[in-house]
C-alpha cells in the first residue's frame, strides 16, 4: 500500500491515532463502537486511505468528539479575524463534498461549518454524530434534502432546520448544481 500524500489526510491519520491511544482503546474498540472495520481504522491511521465524511462522522461519534474536533488542526484558535483564505477546508474524496470551518473555538461552545454539496451529492452521518451536539442548519443556495430518520425535509436558500433528537440524517442534493448551507453546532 501507497501512503497518501495529503495534509489532510495525514493530519486526520495522527488525530485518529492519538485520539484512539489516549482513550487506551485498542483498534477492536473503536471499530467495535463505531462499526468501522478495524482493517479500514488501520488504513486511515497509516495514511493509506483518504476517509469519506461518512467514516469520520462515525469515528467522531464514537470518540464523542464533534467532526469539526476531528478534522481541526492542533494549533490554537486564532483571535482576530480569521480570513477565508485561511478558514480550513476539508473535501470528501467520495462525494466531492467541501467542509469549511468557518469558526471553532475550544472556548466556545458553538461551531460554524459551511458545506457545499455537490449536484447529485448524498452524505450520511448516524446518530452516534448527533448524541452530544445540537445542530441548526441555514441554507445559503440551492435545495437540499435531509433525511432525519424517516422525516424528509426540502430546504431552500434562507431556510433554516433545528435538527431534533439525534437520528441517522442524510444530507442530499438532488438538484443539478451546487448547494451551500451553514451549519451551527452548539456542544452540549
Amino acid at each position: 500500500m501507497s501512503i497518501i500524500e495529503d495534509d489532510n489526510t495525514i493530519r486526520i491519520a495522527s488525530r485518529i491515532r492519538g485520539e484512539r491511544t489516549a482513550r487506551r482503546w485498542s483498534l477492536d474498540d473503536l471499530a467495535e463502537r463505531s462499526r468501522v472495520s478495524k482493517a479500514m481504522i488501520s488504513k486511515v491511521e497509516r495514511g493509506e486511505a483518504s476517509p469519506t465524511a461518512a467514516l469520520l462522522g462515525r469515528l467522531s461519534g464514537a470518540l464523542g468528539i464533534t467532526l469539526s474536533a476531528l478534522l481541526a488542526e492542533t494549533e490554537p484558535p486564532v483571535h482576530g479575524p480569521l480570513r477565508a483564505a485561511d478558514q480550513p477546508l476539508w473535501r470528501d474524496p467520495a462525494t466531492g463534498y467541501i467542509r469549511r470551518q468557518v469558526s471553532a473555538s475550544p472556548a466556545i461552545p458553538a461551531e460554524l461549518i459551511e458545506v457545499e454539496l455537490p449536484a447529485g451529492a448524498t452524505v450520511s452521518f448516524p446518530a452516534s454524530s448527533y448524541a452530544f451536539i445540537a445542530q441548526v442548519i441555514w441554507m445559503l443556495a440551492g435545495t437540499l434534502t435531509f433525511v432525519e430518520h424517516a422525516v424528509t425535509h426540502t430546504l431552500e436558500a434562507g431556510d433554516s432546520l433545528t435538527l431534533g433528537p439525534p437520528a441517522d440524517c442524510t444530507f442530499r442534493n438532488d438538484g443539478a448544481a451546487a448547494c451551500r448551507y451553514l451549519v451551527v453546532v452548539l456542544r452540549r
